[in-house]
């Protein structure tokens, strides 16, 4: 009988072992693919903003569940016409970008909205009844998940709930004042989500679709992502509620349900990714890497 080398055993012992493929399992793609009809919901026309820049347009999806008083004065903000020929002010680099009034010393009159709100950074937890919760473990909230379409958390000790700034996230722009915000100054999460701005401002919605138009805007130069000069800001045609625009003008978009078996397998496919690439799943996610699905709807 021939007996291997000693040090040969030990070269063998210490060879890396083949990766391991793991199982197949379905993609985000495949689980949105087989989606049923009924995995998906309209977005409301009295809740959607078209914001209209020179690149095109960015649609917003207002939340009011979180923020009653902001979504309506933002709605009175846009039927006054108030937005219509402002500019996106600032765009800080994995951060924010920012539109609004660019004249501080002379803002823009008011004409049914109200020019300060308290703010609204947390809600009755009772109000968020469509709350889907994530098994994951989040360093900012003892609990996190969606409800109704927006990244959430909630904390069952305090009794609060809110919305997380995550990419694509809109909020409100305020000064030191928890007051000073009305929805006039508006900003979108353009980076790795700050989720330390929780509790901290209100947020009012998120971008459904063009945040592509938003995040490849040129960095302004200023301090805090700002533009220094006029010439640099990017001007806002308008912004108008769907609801005021005619059917055949509206963004026919729809968003999963985030309480939807659907939805669930998206967050299965995303912690689990299987297939031929993938050689570890990471059996995790984070709140904000979760892809809340949209799609369009085909016309009728």
């Amino acid at each position: 009988m021939t007996r291997r080398p000693l040090f040969l055993l030990s070269i063998a012992l210490t060879l890396p072992l083949a990766a391991k493929e793991l199982p197949p399992r379905p993609s985000v793609a495949d689980v949105v693919k087989a989606a049923p009809d009924s995995a998906w919901r309209p977005l409301d026309p009295q809740n959607t903003l078209y914001l209209e820049i020179p690149a095109g347009r960015v649609v917003i999806e207002l939340a009011p569940v979180f923020a009653p008083n902001h979504a309506a004065n933002i709605r009175a903000l846009v039927r006054d016409g108030y937005f219509d020929g402002l500019a996106i002010l600032r765009a800080q680099d994995n951060y924010v970008v920012q539109w609004g009034d660019p004249d501080e010393d002379k803002p823009r009159a008011l004409k049914t909205a109200k020019a300060a709100l308290p703010g609204e950074f947390t809600i009755p937890l009772r109000n968020d009844t469509a709350f889907t919760r994530l098994p994951d473990r989040d360093g900012y909230a003892p609990q996190v998940g969606h409800s109704n379409g927006f990244p959430s958390a909630r904390d069952p000790k305090t009794g609060q709930a809110w919305l997380a700034h995550c990419y694509g996230m809109v909020g409100v722009g305020r000064d030191t004042g928890a007051d000073s915000g009305n929805g006039g100054a508006l900003y979108a999460v353009i980076g790795q989500a700050p989720r330390q701005l929780d509790r901290n401002i209100t947020v009012v919605g998120r971008v459904v679709d063009g945040m592509p138009l938003l995040s490849v805007l040129p960095r302004g130069p200023g301090p805090m992502g700002f533009y220094d000069r006029a010439e640099q800001r990017v001007p806002v045609a308008s912004v108008k509620l769907a609801a005021d625009v005619p059917e055949v003008q509206r963004a026919r978009w729809e968003v999963m349900r985030t309480d939807s078996a659907s939805f669930k397998a998206v967050a299965e496919a995303q912690r689990n990714r299987g297939g031929p690439w993938t050689k570890v799943a990471a059996g995790h996610v984070d709140l904000c890497n979760v892809p809340i699905p949209v799609r369009q709807r085909s016309a009728e």
